[in-house]
């Protein structure tokens, strides 16, 4: 079996949650069984009005690719980061020395590197940024904003999983203290939000609006921009599609350490080819905690490999939603194929 054979069913195995690290192993031995039966799948006794309810809070309503990009560009890039740093384990309790140190990395190595980059490939970035990493790193900001180009978005007060929090009136306050925080230290109130482990409760889609916040960048229902509907009705907001394929996090991460990035960027590098061919829009996300120096180096191949395509928008986030806001877009999701 040859090396890379052999790597890419490691990384189907790790995807795929079948390889699991000793420390997520079941410590008893008098571990329950998986429960079966009728009553393991309630989902199977809904009725056609309850399947629809259960999805209701968060869908996707009108498709919001437009019918051209500025200068009749072939596809919008967005490259974003997420600050998570030492957020993470912080938002969990976690104070150990080591984890965190490896997390600080982020603002020590990762961070300046990525800045350098974008600099001398003269392309913007968002860096989507707990309050709380910038609290810790108070340099950070600042040399972000250095170049005049990029945008400060948000990522929670301190990576909170809204979903796991599930009460509205505390996700409003962490969101609204670190609006009030990214906005004083950077002079500019942030515009869009990426909740911490990208997760979405149902309160996200009201506390975003009753904010001001113009785009979201959490949810996967599309490859393109769309507007998030709850429970029927538009909301205004703009959603910024994600997903883990195009994320350095599920292949990096502490349970995800491959020993070559190479597959890794070869799969970004695919997606960004598909979205240059359907005239579309690509989201890509990076850590700057994740970015070693080995993958650091096939990040920025990777972006110099898109910068030979003619016809390419880099841009921030906040300016396509700005832009798919306020310009004509294609029909539907069957009608963009046809672009």
């Amino acid at each position: 079996m040859s090396y890379s054979v052999l790597l890419l069913l490691i990384l189907a195995a790790l995807v795929s949650g079948t390889i699991v690290s000793s420390a997520q192993r079941p410590q008893s031995q008098n571990a329950q069984p998986p429960r079966t039966g009728p009553d393991a799948l309630p989902g199977t006794k809904w009725s056609v009005s309850q399947i629809q309810q259960a999805v209701a809070p968060v869908r996707p309503g009108r498709v919001l690719l437009p019918q051209h990009w500025p200068n009749d560009a072939r596809v919008a890039v967005v490259v974003s980061f997420d600050i998570d740093n030492e957020s993470y384990a912080l938002s969990t309790g976690n104070t150990a020395p080591g984890p965190l140190s490896d997390a600080e990395y982020g603002a020590t190595e990762g961070l300046p590197r990525i800045v350098a980059m974008l600099d001398r490939l003269d392309i913007p970035a968002t860096f989507f940024t707990p309050a709380a990493s910038a609290i810790l790193a108070p340099e950070m900001i600042p040399e972000i904003m250095n170049s005049g180009k990029n945008e400060i978005a948000l990522h929670g007060w301190i990576h909170e999983s809204v979903d796991v929090l599930n009460d509205g009136a505390e996700e409003e306050r962490l969101l609204n203290q670190a609006i009030d925080y990214i906005a004083r230290i950077s002079g500019k109130k942030p515009v869009g939000s990426r909740t911490g482990s990208w997760a979405f409760s149902p309160y996200t889609a009201s506390v975003d609006q009753k904010l001001g916040l113009t785009y979201d960048s959490s949810l996967m229902a599309m490859d393109v921009p769309y507007e998030i509907m709850t429970n029927g009705k538009n909301t205004g907001l703009v959603e910024l599609p994600v997903t883990w394929v195009q994320d350095d996090g599920i292949y990096f991460g502490p349970q995800g350490a491959l020993p070559s990035p190479r597959l890794i960027f070869e799969v970004f590098r695919d997606e960004f080819d598909m979205a240059y061919r359907e005239r579309s829009f690509l989201m890509l996300t990076f850590h700057p905690n994740a970015e070693r120096r080995s993958r650091f180096l096939y990040l920025e191949q990777l972006i110099a490999y898109m910068k030979t395509k003619p016809g390419v928008w880099f841009a921030t986030a906040e300016q396509v939603a700005n832009y798919v806001k306020t310009n004509p877009t294609v029909d539907s999701p069957f009608g963009r194929m046809q672009r």
